[in-house]
């Protein structure tokens, strides 16, 4: 099939692609939100093919991957007024947790009866009202890393984009106390300057953002990884945590309590449990690999690619039908 998608979501995106489909994303002068193009820290098979809009007029589509409200009328408009849901089969892909008066937030699609609203986790899908739209819920799929966990570094992971600005929703406010129990390496977008902004030393905790390659490698030289994060989705640098072959230790908030099954880690929504956590595995290398080989095991049977392929391919081949 011809699928048009934006990209949107570069972790996510780089598991769908790799379907047995033709993927056009659309691609704008200067790369903004509307047209990204292909992706550039990623790597994507060539069957992602960036498209223009004046291309997009006349060009086949047999479904379309909505991931934001607005995205229906740019569709249509670029589409040469094919209605996404109407004149071309479209599904509706919920990234977020919603956010606003929950657990009363009602999804932009709950009103529609023409698309599938997918959900990436069942938490997303309980929170949300949406309304009469067909719902369903398709989990993540992560192209496997390997295990490269060597955990030679006594130091705690963590991968999160812009923590000073989320702050609470990342649970920023917990890192100077949790650094105490282990020193922290947060990589990410926009974390420069994060130990100053927390009035931290620079050892208690370093920031920089690496390359999706780069990432995994540093990642896996930590002891742990790191989730104290209150109100997310379902971080995908969790799941690859886990394929990693790293224990986790996380706030048992959203879908984390479902993705992280005892002996994987440890979850808690008391912060000092946490920490009492990662004190522990820094000091003890060896129940850290254990319960870190665990966790791969739980990841790749979840939150496999052919699993996570083989849900979007029946669905697909359901809503084209």
């Amino acid at each position: 099939m011809n699928i048009l998608l934006w990209h949107v979501h570069g972790s996510w995106t780089t598991a769908f692609v790799q379907g047995p489909h033709r993927y056009l994303v659309p691609v704008l002068p200067g790369r903004g939100p509307d047209g990204r193009g292909r992706a550039r820290t990623f790597s994507w098979p060539g069957s992602v093919t960036e498209i223009t809009p004046e291309r997009l007029r006349d060009a086949p589509v047999d479904l379309v991957v909505l991931q934001r409200p607005h995205e229906a009328r740019l569709a249509e408009r670029w589409l040469g007024g094919r209605r996404p849901g109407r004149e071309v089969p479209a599904v509706y892909l919920e990234h977020n947790a919603p956010d606003g008066d929950v657990p009363r937030t009602r999804h932009p699609c709950a009103g529609r009866d023409d698309l599938t609203l997918v959900h990436v986790t069942h938490f997303n899908r309980l929170f949300w009202d949406n309304g009469a739209v067909p719902a369903t819920v398709i989990e993540h799929g992560i192209v496997d890393p390997g295990h490269l966990y060597t955990g030679e570094l006594a130091r705690a992971a963590l991968v999160v984009n812009e923590p000073v600005r989320r702050g609470r929703y990342t649970g920023t406010d917990l890192l100077p106390a949790l650094s105490e129990a282990a020193p922290l390496d947060v990589f990410g977008m926009g974390t420069e300057g994060l130990a100053d902004q927390l009035g931290l030393p620079a050892g208690r905790c370093r920031a920089q953002e690496l390359p999706q390659a780069g990432l995994h490698q540093a990642m896996a030289r930590r002891r742990l990884y790191l989730h104290p994060v209150r109100w997310t989705s379902l971080g995908l640098s969790l799941l690859e945590a886990m394929h990693l072959g790293m224990p986790v230790v996380a706030l048992a908030t959203t879908e984390a309590v479902e993705a992280v099954p005892a002996g994987a880690g440890v979850l808690s929504t008391r912060p000092e449990v946490l920490a009492r956590a990662a004190h522990v595995y820094l000091h003890d290398p060896a129940a850290a690999a254990e319960d870190g080989a665990r966790a791969r095991r739980v990841a790749l049977d979840r939150y496999g690619l052919k699993r996570f392929l083989d849900d979007w391919e029946r669905l697909m081949e359901e809503v084209t039908r």
